[in-house]
């Protein structure tokens, strides 16, 4: 579905991305893991359109993405939840989620898709008018995830979601990731600079490669990532209660 191959990036002379390779197929649960700096964000950046890469391809669903201008591609079925939330704090919780569903198919699916994220997250709908700007840390970020999911996307991409979030915040909003992945066809690409625990026990890393984001890729059997060194793991995840895919 989503095929990242030798992909480089830079701002101004200082390099970001490396010769980074990803593939994400349907459906499946695919996180990025590694310490702040490596360009894990960038990566993102590349796949959404707002940082142009040097080289290297990215295709989605057989189309070369880099040619479609950055407005279109959500319209693509892709969603990009960023880093650091980002709601449109001065609208309410109902107008943030309205700002997600944009595309035709998002129309459409308006009211099946606002009956399942107010199911997975209760709080959103007994908040729905209420400023987004004047919500927890952890309730904008459910508001951020929210937002995307109203796009009907084929791809979810996540930067950050524990950011600023205290751990058992942190762990709650991992199980409604991990509830999106097993209850629906949705692709998650998932950012983060660690694993949470829970979410550890609950997923089962079926491949793991450690991607350098400054230096070449090479193969590797672990997945614990280290704080200092500029590389991430790329690891790919499916539920022990697998749809059978």
């Amino acid at each position: 579905m989503l095929s990242i191959e030798n992909l480089n990036a830079a701002y101004g002379g200082l390099k970001a991305l490396t010769d980074v390779s990803v593939k994400v197929g349907e459906g499946q649960f695919v996180a990025i893991v590694g310490p702040n700096g490596a360009g894990k964000s960038t990566l993102f950046k590349t796949i959404s359109g707002t940082v142009t890469p040097v080289s290297g391809r990215i295709t989605w669903m057989g189309q070369d993405l880099l040619s479609i201008p950055p407005a279109r591609r959500p319209l693509l079925g892709i969603a990009h939840v960023p880093e650091g939330r980002q709601v449109f704090k001065e609208l309410s919780v109902l107008e943030n989620l309205e700002m997600g569903a944009q595309s035709e198919r998002a129309r459409a699916d308006w009211d099946k898709n606002l009956e399942q994220m107010f199911a997975l997250f209760p709080i959103l709908k007994q908040r729905s008018s209420q400023m987004a700007g004047t919500l927890s840390g952890g309730e904008q970020q459910m508001v951020a995830i929210a937002r995307g999911m109203m796009s009907s996307p084929r791809l979810i991409m996540l930067d950050e979601p524990s950011m600023g979030l205290a751990p058992k915040i942190t762990d709650m909003i991992f199980e409604r990731i991990e509830e999106i992945h097993s209850s629906t066809d949705v692709a998650i690409l998932l950012v983060e600079q660690r694993v949470p625990r829970r979410s550890v026990r609950a997923t089962m890393a079926t491949s793991c490669r450690r991607a350098a984001l400054r230096s070449r890729a090479r193969l590797s059997n672990s997945w614990k990532t280290s704080t200092s060194a500029p590389f991430i793991w790329a690891c790919r995840f499916k539920p022990l209660t697998s749809r059978g895919d």
